[in-house]
């Protein structure tokens, strides 16, 4: 049995315990239970360029090693926080936007499991709104928060699954993300939960909760915009300090969680603690604004049209590209591919936007050339390059 599946659903092997912060992460221990394997002291970064060839042509697994992570310029670094600023109010509106939604359809009894891990601090927001002052006639919960591992083929962490369902109510679940670019990860969690359940797994909801769906490719969310989250311009030092997911063989055993390394040593540059209170100080000031968002979502068709797939389709025609997977929509997909996959150029719909202030900087530094398409679907798209 691979690596991607770890243990037969509900078996009977001991299951791992979650990891905290501090020991793991720079979160607090009561915002997130991290169902992750500490992969600390292992050397999985790779150059940028060779793990993309490598990638590219097959010969390994996005998922099985780490890229080199990059630390913005001071420039970089004083446009996030000028970003953050900016956009807490409206982060903060479309973090309890979603959350009322969940509530409103799922009830009050809800355990919230975030996809590591852009989908984390959305989490942990989404938990402190819960459990904070609503509004006049709803009730503080105090929701649990766990962070689990999903790969893109294959599939989400079993493991993990199979302590969330020995812990709680599986239909109790919410799955989180920070935002959708086409919806792979979406029809990626429906078809993993549904594989885990048919292999005698306990049956979970596969329906996402998003801060953001640019891609209408899902019906939980606070906004359909495509707009910049800041948790999006940067990497482990908006996330707690923890790295992307990593699944292979010769680290994750059967019965193991998937892993991830903590940076302890970007300490320093750490803003994850800063965006979670910028946006947190924001609540009370868009309080008054949520029953009128969440009703006008509620009356809304919200059925997927996945819109941004077919957008995503005619872009790589158009431009030649071998596959999908070269083509990342929205801000917050093409803010990742220049942050730490090989880009091959940046489409935009507007050339000056404010919102795309980061991409210009990032595409300058990589030296990657930026180009205006007026009826682009989504405000911009990153392309990643056809390596040989």
């Amino acid at each position: 049995m691979n690596a991607a599946s770890n243990s037969s659903p509900g078996s009977a092997l001991d299951l791992p315990d979650p990891l905290y912060g501090p020991e793991f992460g720079s979160y607090a221990a009561h915002e997130v239970s991290w169902l992750l394997k500490d992969l600390s002291g292992a050397d999985l970064e790779a150059d940028v360029a060779e793990r993309e060839r490598r990638i590219q042509a097959g010969d390994a697994h996005y998922a099985e090693s780490l890229p080199i992570e990059f630390q913005p310029d001071a420039a970089y670094r004083e446009l996030f926080d000028h970003v953050l600023t900016e956009s807490a109010h409206r982060l903060a509106l479309a973090v309890a936007t979603v959350s009322e939604l969940v509530v409103a359809e799922r009830g009050e009894n809800i355990v919230l499991v975030s996809l590591a891990r852009a989908g984390t601090p959305i989490g942990i927001l989404m938990k402190r709104w819960l459990g904070s002052d609503r509004g006049v006639g709803k009730a503080a919960l105090d929701v649990p928060h766990y962070a689990v591992s999903i790969v893109r083929d294959r599939g989400i962490d079993t493991v993990a699954l199979d302590y969330i369902a020995r812990h709680h109510d599986p239909a109790s679940v919410v799955f989180v993300d920070g935002w959708t670019g086409k919806g792979a990860i979406t029809r990626e969690l429906t078809e993993a939960l549904d594989a885990y359940h048919a292999a005698g797994g306990a049956r979970f909801d596969g329906e996402l909760a998003v801060l953001a769906d640019p891609g209408h490719c899902v019906r939980t969310y606070g906004t359909r915009d495509d707009f910049l989250i800041a948790s999006a311009c940067l990497n482990s030092t908006v996330s707690g300090l923890i790295s992307r997911t990593v699944l292979n063989d010769t680290l994750i055993g059967p019965g193991e969680f998937h892993g991830a390394k903590f940076y302890r040593d970007l300490a320093d540059a750490d803003v994850s603690g800063g965006l979670l209170d910028t946006v947190s100080a924001a609540f009370d000031t868009v309080r008054d604004r949520v029953p009128a968002e969440l009703a006008a979502i509620l009356a809304s068709d919200r059925t997927p049209t996945w819109s941004g797939w077919a957008s995503v389709e005619k872009v790589r025609e158009e431009y030649g590209i071998a596959s999908v997977n070269f083509v990342k929509p929205g801000v917050g997909e093409t803010t990742r591919v220049l942050l730490r996959r090989v880009p091959w150029r940046v489409l935009v719909r507007e050339a000056d936007a404010p919102e795309h202030a980061h991409l210009r900087l990032l595409a300058a530094a990589r030296g990657v050339p930026v180009e205006v398409v007026p009826d682009l679907a989504y405000s911009c798209m990153g392309l990643i390059k056809e390596v040989q």
